[in-house]
């Protein structure tokens, strides 16, 4: 019996709704990794790189894709509520269980700060008087509210959030690759837009092999969020259909869409004069003048990190349920609304997201590299568990289970081998350089914390070996 029917709800309430389709995951998955690590961070990650900055983007995308690919081998054959979280207790013991869903809900906190930070200094943009942890403080209200609604409802705002800015980026490459071409300036005593900004500015590496290195820090955290394709397994209409699709059209456009829309980012302004003051967006269009279309981009950055928060406050409180469920987490966990929403979990969320209040009024200046630097972290340990989880069912399958699989993962075994050095690397990367050396000491000091609590709090317990509760029933 699952903790989940222990509890004082009933046990058919209990459980998640089918309410989402295929466009709905599709662009929650563009929604949570679409966002503030393009508008915002992209910034930093070009500061510290300069135009190499694209081949990071398609290193970190290449590993990405292999992440969610294994993903969904897994998620196809066995859809379930909590996803990666619960694999890694399958196929890699209850501890690792544990640590996975635990730290991925830590990484949607932490990146919901990036996020609600990112928030706040848009809105700077137009009301540069007002403090920012007020913005911060109302979108935590907001956004807590939103999840509380329908999944359906969730489903159908992220769907129109995420068109809007994809929109928005479309019309940025086509507006940017027709600024080239006319050969307009940023101004009468500035270069003129070209290709040649790429290279003439230093160099298309100015700062070194070593430069290129550390933007992993910021690069590989403006991919964190897709991962939750695999948490929707449990409240998709059909799974086996879904996930596949979702997976395989995702990555790649966003991909194109963050080496593309950089390209021409840096194509057009050259990148020693791109800070982190602002989106490097509305930077742009407000240095050329057109002030109408700098508003426009600072509404499109907003939705985007309204958004991201969105996505990643629904993740992170779907994991929570699953690992309810298992004994893994508090069972008021697995308590659902009459809406079929994991009601206590966005509660808990929306709580801890109030420390981005206190961050954003404590030190606005450095909070945003911090963040992303330990939200990197956390991204990356999941992935890494995902890779691992995967690996680890294959070699407890038989040669029939294997051929058998209905989305299996390319490139088997180099492919997931190679992702998994990847990640390595990158978690080396954070210990290596000063800037991004606290947030390994936070990572490591998390690790610890979870461990200590999985000795005194769930090992004791000794829970036996349970068949879960089917993900969803019914529809919205």
């Amino acid at each position: 019996m699952q903790a989940s029917s222990q509890s004082d709800t009933p046990a058919e309430a209990q459980t998640l709704k089918r309410g989402l389709n295929a466009r709905h995951i599709r662009f929650m998955a563009l929604g949570s990794a679409i966002g503030t690590g393009l508008f915002y961070g992209s910034a930093e990650a070009i500061q510290a790189a300069g135009p190499s900055v694209l081949l990071a983007y398609m290193v970190a995308g290449a590993a990405v894709y292999m992440v969610m690919r294994a993903l969904g081998e897994m998620s196809v054959r066995n859809p379930v509520s909590g996803s990666f979280g619960h694999y890694a207790t399958q196929y890699l013991g209850p501890l690792a269980g544990f640590l996975t869903g635990w730290t991925y809900a830590f990484e949607m906190i932490i990146v919901c700060l990036a996020d609600i930070t990112a928030f706040g200094v848009y809105m700077g943009f137009w009301y540069p008087d007002v403090p920012r942890w007020i913005w911060v403080l109302s979108i935590v209200f907001f956004i807590g509210a939103i999840n509380l609604l329908s999944v359906k409802v969730f489903g159908e705002l992220e769907f129109w959030l995420s068109l809007l800015k994809v929109g928005a980026i479309v019309a940025m490459i086509a507006g940017g690759l027709g600024i080239m071409l006319f050969g307009m300036g940023m101004g009468a005593d500035s270069t003129a837009t070209g290709m040649h900004n790429l290279w003439e500015h230093g160099g298309f590496m100015p700062n070194g092999v070593g430069g290129l290195i550390a933007s992993f820090a910021v690069v590989v955290f403006a991919f964190g969020g897709i991962e939750i394709i695999g948490i929707t397994a449990g409240e998709a209409k059909d799974p086996g259909r879904t996930i596949p699709r979702a997976i395989n059209a995702v990555p790649m456009r966003i991909l194109l869409f963050y080496v593309l829309t950089l390209f021409v980012l840096m194509s057009i302004f050259p990148w020693t004069q791109i800070d982190s003051k602002s989106s490097p967006f509305v930077q742009i269009f407000d240095s050329l003048g057109i002030s109408s279309a700098a508003t426009i981009l600072n509404i499109v950055v907003i939705s985007a990190a309204v958004s991201a928060i969105n996505s990643d406050i629904f993740g992170a409180g779907r994991m929570l349920f699953g690992m309810a469920q298992q004994g893994q987490a508090p069972r008021g966990f697995a308590a659902v609304s009459a809406n079929g929403v994991p009601w206590m979990t966005v509660v808990v969320m929306s709580v801890a997201l109030l420390l981005g209040v206190l961050l954003n009024y404590l030190i606005p200046k450095n909070v945003f590299v911090l963040i992303a630097s330990i939200a990197t972290f956390a991204t990356v340990w999941v992935w890494l568990m995902i890779l691992l989880s995967q690996v680890a069912m294959r070699r407890k399958m038989s040669p029939k289970q294997v051929s058998q699989l209905k989305f299996p993962v390319p490139l088997w075994p180099l492919g997931p081998l190679l992702a998994i050095a990847f990640m390595v690397f990158v978690i080396a990367v954070l210990g290596y350089f000063p800037g991004t050396q606290k947030a390994l000491g936070v990572g490591v000091v998390w690790i610890a914390l979870l461990c200590l609590a999985y000795r005194f709090w769930v090992f004791p317990r000794r829970l036996p070996e349970r068949e879960p509760v089917p993900a969803a029933q019914g529809s919205d």
